[in-house]
């Protein structure tokens, strides 16, 4: 009964007015009852957590916890690109001359996904990595590099599930969702991407970081639900790991290709 509930709030509602519903009670005191549940549903570690399970007031408040300082260990070579999240890699792959990726079968729009015609074709022939979150995951994002943001821009209205049944069968999510993106021109290195994807309440992703600059490792936003991360990194600028075997579990500052910095210097 209790698995039915959480099915329902957290991977399967997109609904306007019971997301509404779920969001309200999400952030209420009486949300904070459900925590326990939660935690030992979803198997969460409660030993790397900033604070006990008593100590968060609300279900939305434990979704967007934060973890002890060290939990996370930031791979430090500045040829390399960090995991940005907790996550699963659902998908690694080449964006092909025509703005497509291709994900479980179903083909994504780059172009629809950024927004902007002039932005996409430093992507075509780059390499494109998407990450899941579920409710078991830790739910902040770091930045997978060290560099200057170009731009930041917010599409989208509703949001559809983005797990592995959603990409598969869902209306475009990855491309239609709600979503923030963050560009950024790389130390040393050429522009990547970064889509945080809503996967089911509006409004549902914080950007946190402040300036022009961001530093490899540092939090710069959170989802408030599961959710997904694509990374869009420009032609020849990037090699993933090709221990990548999707689907693949990874934690924030794993190290998950190197950057073809080269060709920027």
């Amino acid at each position: 009964m209790i698995q039915s509930f959480y099915r329902l709030m957290i991977e399967l509602t997109n609904g306007k007015w019971t997301s509404g519903i779920l969001k309200r009670f999400a952030l209420s005191k009486a949300s904070r009852f459900f925590i326990p549940s939660f935690a030992k549903l979803y198997q969460i570690n409660e030993s790397e957590m900033e604070k006990n399970l008593k100590d968060y007031p609300t279900l939305h408040d434990f979704f967007t916890r934060k973890l002890k300082a060290g939990a996370r260990m930031t791979d430090q070579n500045t040829q390399t690109v960090s995991s940005p999240v907790d996550a699963v890699i659902e998908d690694v792959g080449i964006i092909e001359s025509n703005h497509i990726i291709t994900v479980k079968g179903k083909d994504y729009s780059i172009k629809e996904m950024l927004g902007d015609d002039q932005k996409v074709e430093k992507y075509s022939g780059g390499h494109y990595m998407i990450f899941y979150l579920s409710p078991s995951h830790y739910h902040r994002i770091h930045s997978p590099v060290s560099g200057k943001v170009i731009d930041q821009w917010t599409l989208g209205g509703k949001s559809y599930p983005v797990n592995k049944y959603g990409l598969k069968y869902g209306k475009d999510s990855l491309s239609k969702n709600y979503r923030k993106i963050t560009e950024v021109k790389q130390d040393g290195g050429g522009f990547i991407s970064i889509v945080k994807v809503g996967a089911m309440f509006v409004n549902s992703i914080e950007v946190i970081h402040e300036g022009e600059e961001l530093v490899k490792g540092n939090e710069m936003a959170y989802f408030s639900f599961g959710s997904t991360v694509v990374l869009l990194f420009e032609k020849e600028s990037f090699n993933p790991l090709p221990s990548i075997q999707v689907p693949f579990d990874v934690k924030v500052g794993d190290c998950i290709g190197y950057n073809s910095s080269d060709r920027f210097n």
